[in-house]
């Protein structure tokens, strides 16, 4: 499943054009940790991911189950009970990089729900030839994916998310 959502992907992003940057270890890491708790922190080192120098367009896949939490009663429930990981296996992000401002604007896809994300800021690296290194950080909000969070926990976890990544790509030849 995961080959043929690939697939898909480079052909959504016209796989012909010369400067495609590509990635199946990407690293995706989620925080909602809240002071004197417990930390809240999964970070997933398979994100595949693909960048079209030549029009800015760009895309990740993760596979939710791919997560990992230090704790594995805390995944077990982050699976289960708020990504709800059987019902919403993956989770997509597709957009277009502003060069001018160093940012990508575009929509992430989550637990079933596409909210749009505008200037995320990004550091864009290039130390060789054929590589390209891009990292960011944005935050959103539980509530804008639907997620319910049980009251008994709702002093545990914080409401806002932030997300940071890092992408190796390399230039497909």
């Amino acid at each position: 499943m995961k080959q043929f959502t690939l697939v898909l992907l480079l052909i959504g992003l016209g796989l012909n054009a010369q400067d495609k940057y590509l990635t199946k270890s990407g690293s995706i890491t989620f925080e909602a940790s809240v002071p004197s708790f417990e930390e809240v922190k999964a970070t997933n080192n398979s994100v595949t991911a693909i960048l079209n120098k030549d029009n800015g367009e760009f895309a990740a896949l993760a596979l939710i189950k791919a997560f990992r939490f230090k704790n594995a009663l805390m995944e077990e429930h982050f699976n289960e009970n708020y990504a709800e990981s059987d019902d919403f296996p993956k989770a997509t992000f597709k957009g277009v990089l502003n060069n001018e401002s160093n940012s990508i604007n575009g929509e992430l896809t989550f637990h079933g729900i596409t909210k749009k994300l505008k200037d995320i800021e990004i550091k864009l690296k290039s130390p060789e030839t054929n590589t390209i290194i891009m990292q960011g950080i944005f935050t959103v909000l539980v509530s804008d994916f639907d997620i319910k969070i049980p009251k008994i926990v709702s002093n545990k976890l914080s409401e806002k998310v932030n997300v940071n990544f890092e992408f190796v790509l390399i230039k497909k030849q």
